[in-house]
């Protein structure tokens, strides 16, 4: 007598590269997709706060010269170097907006045109980035985003009509036949009233919602902005009421900020991965029970993309690795 044996089907390697915090520096965007190119990875996750902080006017002078006023000091250029300069501004995340004198002088006086014109630029600039997605990656890798707690809510809808990006807030995601990811780019409250903040009760009311789509929640990625309370993936200069650092023998005093709610949430479903960002300083990996996390922290104003690549096999997790140039 004889027997067949059905052959089991291997399980493939999944390869997944995680970003954050980038806030509008387009240098560490283009490295961020030409990293996923370069690693071949089947899906490239950028976390949230895509967006800049702010314009800089380049201002057209009757001269035909151009001025502005960057990283403390004011320059002049003409036309052969303005290139390069907007090239710089945006390099640590600011917003270069040429303009003339006339428009300029109109800013000056009504912030509510500083407003429209940054609200302008900040949406024209995310179409940008993400029109460069067919261009730098193929098209075995999905692009992920997740809307952060500085992405004003309007970069959504740019986000929801682009093809080549998946917004992935509230969404469930196959990462492969086995793997789901939940994203949510809400954070607890802080001191800077961001526009996705929200009390801990509230967050965690939103993350349990997010989380009953899921099939199976201990093999789940959860991509959550804000990173587990009093790990080491979340402290933060401690400020004082004047958002000033406060600084005890010689030292910025640090103190733990994360999201008490996404703690919570880890500790009670044990989901496979946790992918999170928001507090810069905090870069590094842990467990939390069975769960992998991960923060790869921020250096966005020095345009140097900080991620970290993670390969797996079913639950086992055969590369940990954090990329930084």
């Amino acid at each position: 007598m004889s027997f067949l044996f059905k052959k089991k089907k291997e399980e493939r390697v999944t390869r997944i590269l995680f970003a954050t915090d980038m806030h509008g520096s387009e240098g560490v965007w283009r490295k961020f997709l030409n990293a996923s190119a370069m690693l071949k990875v089947d899906v490239a996750i950028c976390g949230g706060d895509l967006t800049g902080k702010m314009i800089v006017p380049v201002v057209e002078r009757k001269n035909g010269k151009y001025t502005y006023y960057h990283l403390k000091k004011t320059h002049t250029v003409d036309q052969s170097e303005l290139e390069k300069a907007t090239k710089d501004i945006k390099g640590i995340g600011y917003y270069p907006y040429i303009t003339n004198e006339s428009e300029y002088e109109e800013m000056t006086k009504n912030p509510k045109k500083v407003d429209e014109v940054f609200h302008k630029v900040m949406l024209s600039t995310i179409k940008d980035w993400l029109d460069l997605i067919p261009q730098k990656v193929s098209n075995e890798t999905r692009v992920v985003v997740c809307p952060g707690n500085d992405d004003r809510f309007p970069v959504d809808e740019v986000v929801n009509n682009h093809k080549h990006v998946i917004n992935g807030e509230g969404k469930v995601i196959e990462v492969d036949e086995k793997h789901e990811m939940v994203s949510c780019g809400w954070v607890n409250p802080s001191p800077w009233k961001t526009a996705r903040e929200e009390e801990e009760e509230k967050l965690e009311e939103r993350l349990e919602k997010y989380i009953s789509q899921l099939k199976n929640v201990e093999s789940a990625i959860f991509n959550f902005h804000a990173p587990p309370y009093q790990t080491k993936l979340d402290e933060a200069p401690l400020l004082d009421k004047d958002l000033n650092l406060v600084i005890r023998s010689g030292s910025v005093v640090m103190v733990p900020v994360g999201s008490k709610a996404v703690r919570k949430m880890i500790e009670k479903y044990q989901p496979f991965l946790g992918l999170h960002g928001h507090i810069h300083e905090s870069s590094g990996s842990m467990k939390i029970g069975k769960t992998y996390c991960v923060n790869p922290g921020s250096e966005y104003a020095e345009g140097i993309l900080r991620a970290f690549l993670i390969e797996f096999k079913g639950n086992e997790i055969s590369r940990l690795q954090r990329i930084e140039g």
